[in-house]
């Protein structure tokens, strides 16, 4: 992208957020702005959580899974 179609994008971006009344996706938004951080997400877990994650890899690597239709039938009929 040009530093020309980067502005128009910048210019069209700032024109519509200053249009927006609806408060769900400023608050978005917002949440997109600042959630940019210079620290790798996986270094700000805890080791719970990051064997957690590894475990659920692991099982889908694994082929231990089910769908979400076979889940949510179980959980219905207990």
């Amino acid at each position: 992208m040009s530093v020309a179609e980067l502005n128009k994008t910048k210019s069209n971006l700032i024109a519509w957020i200053e249009q927006l009344s609806d408060s769900n996706m400023l608050t978005f938004l917002e949440g997109i702005r600042s959630s940019k951080s210079d620290k790798d997400w996986w270094e700000q877990l805890t080791d719970a959580q990051k064997q957690n994650i590894n475990e659920g890899v692991n099982d889908a690597e694994n082929g231990r899974v089910m769908s979400s239709t076979e889940f949510w039938t179980k959980l219905k009929n207990g």
